[in-house]
């Protein structure tokens, strides 16, 4: 059995791993890499193998950067079923295709300034049409549910609980070369033990071989009653500035999550009524999505979603999703909460919220989550002064906060923790989607703590044999 890092490896973006094993090539994730606008479209665009020779795809969740090229692989023919949980699937039918229209949205754009500069002008990776046909390959199977994937090779989804649907990956592989019967498990991404919203990540047993996450190694998250101070102090500051909060937020789950809430510390009158609006229309579609899925939540969110009333749903709240609805949001004169993805600023309405914005000394900008080192979101929570935003530069005024408590990733503590719950030898540990340093601070805690586990940080394009 071979396993080859194709993504993900020494970055957090464009989660692919290659599994070969009895002439068969099975892959988890199928992401989009994000970074650099040049590289990505280049590393997107081009897979390092022939999608038609897989047999299979298993996908641990619906984020962007772990689904985000599977149309493109479609396209490109690969014609084997794609694996995920209900939510997972019901997710990527809106995901993908909001996916493509902002790539085509984006090419649109950058094409005006090419054809300008007389440049070769760009096209999307794949478009709406693309994603559509993508869908019609995957096959939805439950937590819990062995299921046979390749000859010798069964799969298993276990809860991740990092988003709505996501799952740790477990294969039990029986190798007919060397005859040698083994348990991989792919973390995925881990969530929080104590989500606002869903279950905490579970555990398991038997397993020989990891490949783990460690996006936050190293690092650990703000305790969850001073998150809730902190945002009504920022709120509040803003407030006195007569100045707008924006928060780039994924439309999956941290939108939901900042709903939630915001929900409760409105009714612990915390601020002041506020209008409060959610300008995305990925985001307004997940909502109603995860409302269609109360299986995946907690046991609070579940009997609030039962015995009380809509979690994310309140007096003050609007729900944008018409473009020219979203362009009323620049002639507004008083303060306000706009909620806009895309979490990382490549991408979506929040790039035109900031163009208005980032410049004034009255506007917070504030950040919820994780940003991919060289994204224009990793740029501002790093203290640029000059942002480059759609083509145009922008002097930076405007107040940036960073508050990761609201993170979907466990931190570095909550990760030993669910590796202490992962049972069997795990003879070998394989870090990937973590960025060089992240990882390599979680490495060193994991093997201080378990010498017996050979632990490593993946190597991009790397080929290991078990």
């Amino acid at each position: 059995m071979k396993i080859i890092f194709h993504g993900a490896a020494e970055t957090t973006t464009g989660s692919q791993h290659l599994i070969e094993v009895n002439g068969q090539r099975i892959l988890l994730d199928c992401g989009l890499y994000q970074g650099h606008r040049g590289d990505a479209f280049e590393r997107n665009r081009k897979f390092p193998f022939d999608p038609k020779t897989l047999d299979a795809v298993i996908l641990s969740h619906a984020h962007i950067d772990h689904s985000g090229n599977l149309p493109n692989l479609v396209k490109q023919g690969f014609a084997g079923n794609i694996y995920a949980t209900d939510a997972t699937r019901d997710l990527c039918s809106i995901m993908l295709p909001d996916s493509a229209h902002i790539q085509e949205s984006d090419v649109k754009w950058l094409n005006k300034k090419r054809e300008k500069q007389k440049l070769p002008l760009l096209e999307p990776t794949y478009n709406r049409m693309d994603a559509e046909k993508c869908l019609r390959q995957f096959v939805t199977i439950n937590y819990h549910r062995p299921m046979p994937v390749a000859d010798g090779v069964k799969f298993s989804f276990i809860d991740a609980g990092h988003i709505l649907g996501a799952a740790q990956v477990i294969l039990d592989i029986d190798d007919r070369e060397t005859g040698k019967k083994s348990r991989l498990l792919f973390s995925g991404d881990v969530g929080r033990p104590k989500s606002d919203l869903l279950n905490p990540p579970e555990p398991s047993e038997g397993i020989d071989y990891v490949i783990m996450e460690s996006t936050y190694g190293g690092r650990e998250h703000e305790m969850e009653n001073a998150s809730d101070d902190r945002i009504c102090e920022i709120i509040n500051a803003t407030l006195e500035r007569n100045g707008k909060i924006l928060i780039p937020a994924f439309a999956v789950e941290r939108t939901q999550q900042l709903l939630y809430s915001l929900n409760k510390l409105r009714e612990s009158n915390c601020f002041p009524p506020i209008p409060i609006f959610v300008d995305s229309p990925l985001a307004v579609s997940a909502t109603e999505i995860f409302r269609l899925h109360p299986e995946c939540f907690n046991q609070e969110v579940y009997q609030f979603l039962f015995e009380k009333r809509n979690p994310f749903g309140f007096e003050g709240l609007r729900y944008i999703r018409e473009a020219n609805e979203s362009r009323q949001l620049n002639d507004l004169k008083e303060p306000a909460v706009i909620i806009a993805a895309s979490g990382m600023c490549e991408s979506g309405r929040i790039l035109h919220h900031l163009r208005n914005h980032v410049g004034e000394p009255s506007t917070t900008v504030l950040f919820v989550g994780y940003c991919a080192e060289h994204t224009l979101g990793w740029k501002l929570r790093n203290g640029a002064r000059k942002v480059n935003i759609l083509g145009d530069e922008f002097v930076v005024n405007a107040r940036i906060e960073i508050m990761d408590s609201y993170s979907g990733h466990a931190d570095h503590s909550e990760l030993l923790d669910w590796f202490s719950h992962v049972g069997g030898p795990k003879k070998q540990v394989f870090l990937v989607h973590g960025e060089p340093e992240r990882s390599e601070a979680f490495r060193t805690a994991l093997a201080l703590k378990y010498p017996s586990s050979n632990v490593r940080v993946a190597k991009l394009h790397e080929t290991v044999t078990l």
